[in-house]
């Protein structure tokens, strides 16, 4: 009976495999090269278990090198324009908000969003008061410590996330602030599930990995968490909104949806969702590239020699640093460049989609497919850069020592979507490392090799090795 049985199911598994295979062939006839989908399972059983990108860049590498993103991105940034599925956040976020919208509500987010932020200090005088407030408070929570070793991932988290907060929420958080704290730990367990081995899995096997307990289960808690937070804040604005006088973010797009109360662009859903975007990306990236970069510094010490020479002739006695400052400061220019292009935060980016039947270098991407820009490749492009693989500043300098832009560096992605808090990044990382540098000295007893300041793949991210790091007042 039991061998009957077995029989039927083999029977009926080659018909599906005859009855698919026709249509399976001919729907990826001209697609890039690489192996092919297998019906149901895709890609996934080509992908080992902690290696995402090395094995995405073996059966289905979309865009791979400097031409290629570049080619995509800028040349054909309209087909390329659209935002790919992120399927572990998929359901939660259901296309809003100014990160993962599409078509014309995204133009009008992203377009409201950027002039939002460049109106509240983007490049200007009152957003780099801002930066600047927090990098003293910064100084002060790290002179308490007496050059204690610390893990400065909670610190630096926090001093990243203030600034956003300043600019979203109207005020920082003060860094003992049990709220924050909470608030923190949120993102990093969001974080941490994601990049996980089960939601990687997730990513890989949605229909399948949304019925499976497990950790990656908990990534829309987290989110729906942070979003009651979010709400919380709006709810509070709506109360005191004096349309005369916007304190924040959210104060102007409450104005906005007042100002056009029949345009879907600006509904509550949208505007709760671009703020928890610019909140998370405005906390996550700055802090991770930090502590990145002074691991860098505490294994090269001649480079954090010399950036603190440039600090001390250009800054000198100045209590700030300011963005003025930057252009007479290749080298720590040329640093930090390099900090964003070797520790490659998002080695992959966010997907991206085509809008539409794309030929691209004698092949056709069908309309909806997903299309990952593989920063990392352009970031490790030996016709770009001279030493790909180690670190090093002269690859934006020229031979006198003046900084020099390359057109490669993608730490911010490119095209239409481009990250739109570049301008805030750029400012944030140059000003915390100039004053930290200003007022400490980076020290550890470890001693750290070319490996461990190598970042370290954690799903689709990079993180750097957990080390302890002391700030020796100078």
């Amino acid at each position: 009976m039991e061998i009957a049985w077995l029989g039927t199911l083999v029977l009926l598994f080659t018909i599906f495999c005859l009855f698919i295979y026709p249509i399976w062939s001919s729907t990826h006839s001209n697609l890039p090269p690489g192996p092919r989908p297998i019906p149901i399972f895709g890609n996934v059983l080509q992908i080992k278990r902690g290696e995402m990108i090395k094995s995405l860049m073996e059966p289905v590498v979309m865009l791979y090198g400097y031409e290629a993103v570049k080619e995509a991105l800028v040349d054909h940034a309209e087909e390329f324009g659209n935002r790919g599925n992120l399927p572990t956040v998929d359901e939660f976020i259901g296309g809003v908000g100014v990160g993962f919208s599409n078509g014309e509500t995204w133009k009008q987010l992203r377009r409201f969003s950027f002039i939002t932020l460049k109106n509240f200090g983007m490049g200007k005088r009152s957003l780099e008061e801002r930066i600047q407030e927090e990098a003293v408070c910064l100084v002060a929570e790290l002179k308490c410590l007496k050059g204690k070793p610390i893990d400065p991932t909670r610190i630096l988290g926090q001093c990243a996330s203030n600034v956003i907060c300043s600019i979203v929420f109207g005020d920082r958080f003060e860094y003992h602030d049990e709220n924050f704290h909470v608030l923190l730990r949120l993102l990093n367990a969001m974080s941490r599930d994601m990049s996980g081995g089960w939601g990687q899995l997730q990513a890989m096997l949605p229909a399948i990995m949304k019925y499976i307990p497990g950790p990656h289960q908990r990534i829309t808690q987290h989110l729906t968490r942070l979003m009651e937070f979010v709400s919380e804040r709006v709810k509070r604005n709506k109360e005191s909104l004096d349309p005369n006088s916007p304190r924040d973010f959210i104060d102007c797009f409450l104005i906005r949806q007042q100002e056009e109360k029949e345009n879907p662009s600006f509904n509550t859903e949208n505007m709760l969702m671009t703020i928890l975007d610019l909140f998370v990306a405005g906390t996550e990236t700055v802090s991770t590239t930090l502590r990145h970069g002074f691991l860098v510094l505490l294994k090269y010490t001649d480079i954090q020699d010399k950036l603190q020479e440039e600090i001390d002739t250009v800054i000198g006695e100045n209590p700030f640093p300011n963005v003025k400052h930057r252009s007479k400061m290749p080298y720590t220019d040329a640093v930090i460049h390099e900090i964003q292009r070797f520790c490659d935060v998002a080695p992959l980016s966010l997907p991206h989609a085509v809008k539409r039947d794309t030929e691209f270098r004698g092949f056709t991407i069908p309309k909806g497919m997903d299309v990952y820009p593989m920063l990392c490749s352009v970031h490790r492009d030996a016709k770009q850069f001279a030493t790909p693989n180690r670190f090093n500043p002269n690859h934006f300098l020229d031979i006198d020592g003046n900084f020099t832009k390359n057109e490669a560096f993608m730490a911010f992605s490119a095209g239409k979507r481009a990250c739109i808090g570049e301008g805030l990044a750029r400012m944030e990382l140059f000003i915390f490392i100039t004053v930290i540098l200003q007022n400490f000295r980076l020290s550890s007893k470890e001693t750290f090799s070319e490996e461990d300041i190598a970042p370290k793949m954690n799903g689709f991210g990079t993180q750097p090795t957990q080390y302890q790091v002391s700030f020796i007042p100078r």
